[in-house]
């Protein structure tokens, strides 16, 4: 397989049709701006944006796509709702995509992501124009056995929480349809994407690190810091949301040696405990960061939740084969976050913020790509 470095994957998606699942969310959103910097014409499939002060509703990314609610868990409702799109490149995005939640409502939590995936699985396969599908999954899909290295794309699925489970069913759902309606030579093409613990600019998430300290921030409340000691692959949204571009434009241009599965996760210096991520947003806050209160680790008679101690991704595939990798340091990351939401309890325009950062993460890809250049050259 070649690099796909050589390709500037933005031209892909100038003037194509595609449809994004999940953009009234965080990550879907962010998707959806980027896109419609590029070119494309997006259109949108998700449940409504949650109430408060989300990226959809900050950014104005209804005025941007063709904006469509409905609830992938109701296969009536997305034939319906997609009835006269003919998209040539789908990205399914649409998820429930909390592990605490997962233990509240574990049912739900199957039917959305695999019963949903299926749904929105079902219609684009009926779409004539269709070229590409990439669906989302997590890198909570991998059997995770507290491991010291990356799971690579041919390690075991598996899952010990309703969360995790659902997403390694999800990637069964996605393979099975990837070789019974997406294996004829000249057909569409389907692969899935796995990241890592995903932070950046609008995301309120319930239950997540970053959102709840920027909540105590602006509230001017204390937090309480639940398994400090926890290890995760922390990265920009920009940087797996650049890796879904890139294997969608590869799929699009260059053929079906880029089906299958794919990690994107950050490097080694990414990869922290909680403690130490919470420690460096305070940092970058500043004066009025949020006082954090980190919870006694020690056992005790309350029932606690399982949730994953360390778990890393291997990203070798995609840094060779599409020739991605991360492009901003965890200092970085954090920098352009905490920007963000400053910016926006400041008042300031959310959607040119967010073009802004896209703009400077593009300047860092073509940086890569010519220093890539010269190197070959030489």
């Amino acid at each position: 397989m070649d690099s796909f470095s050589s390709v500037d994957f933005g031209q892909v998606f100038a003037g194509r049709r595609v449809l994004v699942t999940g953009h009234t969310g965080f990550k879907g959103g962010w998707l959806s701006v980027w896109l419609q910097r590029l070119g494309a014409h997006v259109t949108g499939l998700s449940l409504p944006p949650d109430q408060g002060p989300g990226f959809f509703d900050l950014c104005g990314v209804e005025g941007l796509v063709d904006s469509r609610i409905a609830d992938i868990r109701d296969a009536d409702a997305v034939h319906e709702t997609l009835r006269d799109v003919d998209a040539e490149i789908v990205f399914h995005l649409a998820a429930q995509p909390l592990v605490r939640y997962s233990y509240r409502h574990p049912a739900e939590t199957f039917a959305t992501n695999v019963s949903g995936t299926a749904h929105v699985l079902d219609a684009a396969k009926s779409m004539d124009s269709l070229r590409t599908v990439v669906v989302i999954t997590s890198d909570k899909c991998y059997d995770n056995r507290e491991w010291t290295w990356g799971y690579r794309e041919n390690d075991p699925l598996g899952g010990t929480d309703p969360y995790s489970a659902s997403k390694g069913c999800t990637e069964l759902v996605a393979n099975a349809y990837a070789n019974a309606f997406f294996s004829e030579p000249d057909g569409p093409r389907l692969a899935t994407a796995r990241a890592g613990n995903v932070f950046g600019g609008g995301d309120w998430g319930e239950d997540r690190l970053v959102p709840d300290i920027v909540r105590s921030a602006f509230s001017g409340t204390p937090l309480d810091i639940r398994s400090p000691s926890s290890i995760r692959p922390w990265q920009h949204v920009l940087e797996p949301l650049s890796g879904y571009l890139m294997l969608a434009a590869a799929l699009t241009s260059q053929g079906r040696n880029y089906a299958g599965a794919w990690n994107f996760g950050p490097d080694v210096s990414g990869t922290v405990n909680v403690r130490e991520l919470a420690g460096m947003i305070q940092k970058f806050w500043g004066p009025e960061a949020p006082k954090l209160i980190f919870q006694n680790e020690e056992p005790s008679a309350e029932p606690k939740l399982h949730e994953a101690g360390i778990l890393r991704l291997d990203s070798t595939k995609a840094q060779t084969g599409l020739g991605w990798k991360p492009r901003l340091n965890l200092p970085e990351a954090i920098n352009l976050t905490t920007e963000w939401y400053k910016a926006q309890l400041d008042g300031a325009d959310m959607l040119s913020i967010t073009r802004s950062q896209i703009d400077h993460y593009n300047s860092l890809m073509s940086e890569t790509l010519l220093s890539n250049q010269v190197t070959a050259a030489q």
